[in-house]
């Protein structure tokens, strides 16, 4: 099985970390959109997709990259994200960036996120939300996903 994961990490590298972790199971390189090569992308079996949360969306650059991708990708795909606090039901953001993965032709089989410290205002003037986050447990449950991933995606591979 052949994985990539593109990730925007750029407050504190919450999800840097995540994608890291994710990535030394997968045995999947770990870019930034800006550094993808669509030719490689076609040629994987699985592309995680990962960004911090900012204001209950992925970040516009993660979005912006699947948006100038080309239609017909017919790749397996995952998301995940991490963020000060949970995902409000009255303001869900994996639905949608799942969504616009769908209409470029992705397959988005599974997500996974965690808490991370989050100092947007106005969580700043407290020294930020879900401090220490992501912590160990949050790292073992990123490799647990991510060993997941790779008994479900390499068997039918």
């Amino acid at each position: 099985m052949k994985a990539i994961i593109v990730c925007t990490s750029v407050s504190h590298g919450n999800t840097k970390r995540i994608a890291e972790v994710m990535g030394q199971v997968l045995e999947a390189r770990v870019v930034a959109p800006e550094q993808v090569d669509i030719a490689e992308l076609s040629a994987c079996d699985l592309v995680g997709f990962g960004s911090g949360i900012f204001s209950m969306r992925f970040h516009p650059q993660l979005c912006e990259f699947v948006r100038s991708l080309p239609e017909g990708q017919r790749r397996r795909a995952f998301v995940f994200a991490t963020s000060g606090l949970p995902e409000p039901r009255f303001r869900p953001y994996f639905g949608p960036f799942a969504r616009l993965l769908e209409q470029k032709g992705f397959e988005v089989g599974d997500t996974f996120s965690c808490r991370g410290l989050d100092t947007w205002l106005p969580f700043r003037l407290i020294g930020g939300v879900s401090k220490a986050r992501p912590n160990a447990t949050d790292l073992e449950e990123a490799r647990a996903f991510a060993e997941g991933l790779r008994a479900r995606i390499g068997a039918v591979s």
